[in-house]
Formats: structure tokens, C-alpha cells, sequence
């Protein structure tokens, strides 16, 4: 993975991982030990779902660059059907507390998309090839 790479993903998780900390916290301090469970695994389906698409998005962006915009779009849309599906699917469990799930899923995956955003936009990535210059001299 290139430096660019990587930095931009850490300036994406350890945002992430600290919300989720804190919501894990306040969780358990609300619910108790199923609450704090509910924001644990909130947390990390979150930064897996979210961690692998951004993976797929560079991959993507390295091998055709040409659809970046609409991998990226259609990724995004991909991750939210996915991650509603999770809360539909978990809705009933009894292994954690719902509400303290739901509500970390969430307040992880609005900090993941501002981070990857921000990240983005502070990093200096060079759209323009300095090497190809378009002539056969």
C-alpha cells in the first residue's frame, strides 16, 4: 500500500476508533457490560466495512482510475445497504444491547466519512502525471 494510501486510512480509523472508544464507554455507563458489547462490536463492523471498501476504492483507483467517482458512489451506497442490512439482521439479538449498537454504528460511520473527506481533501495528491507530457520528443 503506498504512504498516501495508508496515511489517508489512518487519518480515517484512529477517528473512528477513538468515537467508538467513547461511545463504547458511554454505552456501557447506560446499559452496562451488554451496552459496552453493543459499542465494541458497532465499533469494529464499522471500521472493517468501511476499512475494506476504502482498500477496494484504491485498488480501484489504481488499476482504473477512469471509474474512481462511480466505484466510489456505488461503494458507499454498497457499505450503507450492508450496514442497514446488519441492523436488521441484529435487531432482535440478545448477545448485546441493540440500542447502544445502533447508535455507535452510526456515530462511527458519520466520523469515518468526515475523516476519509477531510483526509482526502488535505492530502497532496498529484492528479496530473509530471512524466507524461504528451510529446514524442
Amino acid at each position: 500500500m503506498p504512504s498516501n494510501d495508508a496515511r489517508i486510512l489512518l487519518h480515517t480509523v484512529i477517528p473512528t476508533a477513538a468515537v467508538g472508544a467513547v461511545a463504547t464507554v458511554v454505552s456501557g455507563v447506560v446499559a452496562g457490560g451488554k451496552g459496552a458489547l453493543g459499542g465494541v462490536v458497532g465499533t469494529l463492523v464499522v471500521i472493517l466495512f468501511m476499512g475494506i471498501g476504502q482498500l477496494v476504492l484504491q485498488r480501484t483507483a489504481k488499476s482504473l482510475p477512469h471509474l474512481f467517482q462511480a466505484m466510489g458512489l456505488m461503494l458507499y451506497t454498497a457499505q450503507l445497504l450492508v450496514l442497514f442490512i446488519f441492523l436488521a439482521l441484529l435487531k432482535n439479538t440478545t448477545l448485546f444491547d441493540f440500542k447502544a449498537f445502533a447508535f455507535t454504528l452510526l456515530a462511527a460511520t458519520v466520523v469515518w466519512v468526515a475523516a476519509q473527506a477531510r483526509a482526502y481533501m488535505k492530502a497532496k495528491i498529484s492528479y496530473i502525471d509530471p512524466g507524461n507530457t504528451g510529446s514524442k520528443s
